[in-house]
């Protein structure tokens, strides 16, 4: 029996990752994902949290953000406003193309590549480096709530965040197949 259609498809366009807390993350020609852990070689791996703030809040809180992501389209609207920006520059480890990220709702399942597995947790909070690619591009980093269903509110949209459910390599090219969880769709919130 054929699998099921996924309820949507992408790619990636780069992947990256960097051994240091640095806001941008090096792009290299693929990274491997670790279940329950992240991304190897990144600062960010870990059951644990391992993002400064929240290691300073409360260094024993799981780790939900052990992969960032974040849709080109994002990156193209920042360099048609004049601005110099390139993937990972937004310390993201998967840049995608073709997917409205920011739309998925939690607990989404994304397959990256071949046998990688993403559980989505929640939206990246826009951070004030962002300040450092241009004026006005944190504010570019914000979205009237209404394009998601949410009137009256503020979307965050540098990106997504989740959990490893299951490993393997990815690199740039590689198909993204999304499957909604089921049951209500909830809209992601910041983690």
């Amino acid at each position: 029996m054929p699998a099921a259609s996924p309820d949507l498809s992408g790619s990636v366009l780069a992947v990256h990752r960097s051994g240091e807390h640095t806001f941008s993350k090096q792009t290299v020609d693929a990274v491997t994902l670790l279940p329950g852990l992240g991304v190897e070689g990144d600062a960010h791996l870990g059951a644990r949290v391992k993002h400064r703030s929240r290691v300073a809040a409360d260094p024993n809180q799981p780790n939900l953000r052990q992969v960032h992501l974040v849709m080109s389209e994002l990156l193209d609207e920042v360099v048609e406003a004049g601005h110099q920006v390139v993937p990972g520059q937004l310390g993201e480890n998967v840049t995608t193309t073709g997917l409205d990220l920011v739309g998925l709702p939690v607990g989404s399942m994304l397959r990256l590549g071949d046998t990688a597995l993403v559980a989505l947790t929640g939206l990246r909070n826009p951070c004030k480096q962002i300040r450092n690619v241009g004026d006005g591009v944190l504010k570019m980093m914000f979205v009237d709530g209404e394009r998601y269903g949410r009137p009256g509110e503020q979307v965050g949209r540098t990106g997504v965040m989740g959990v490893v459910v299951a490993g393997g390599p990815i690199r740039s090219g590689d198909p993204i197949e999304v499957r909604y969880p089921a049951g209500v769709l909830t809209p992601m919130q910041k983690v």
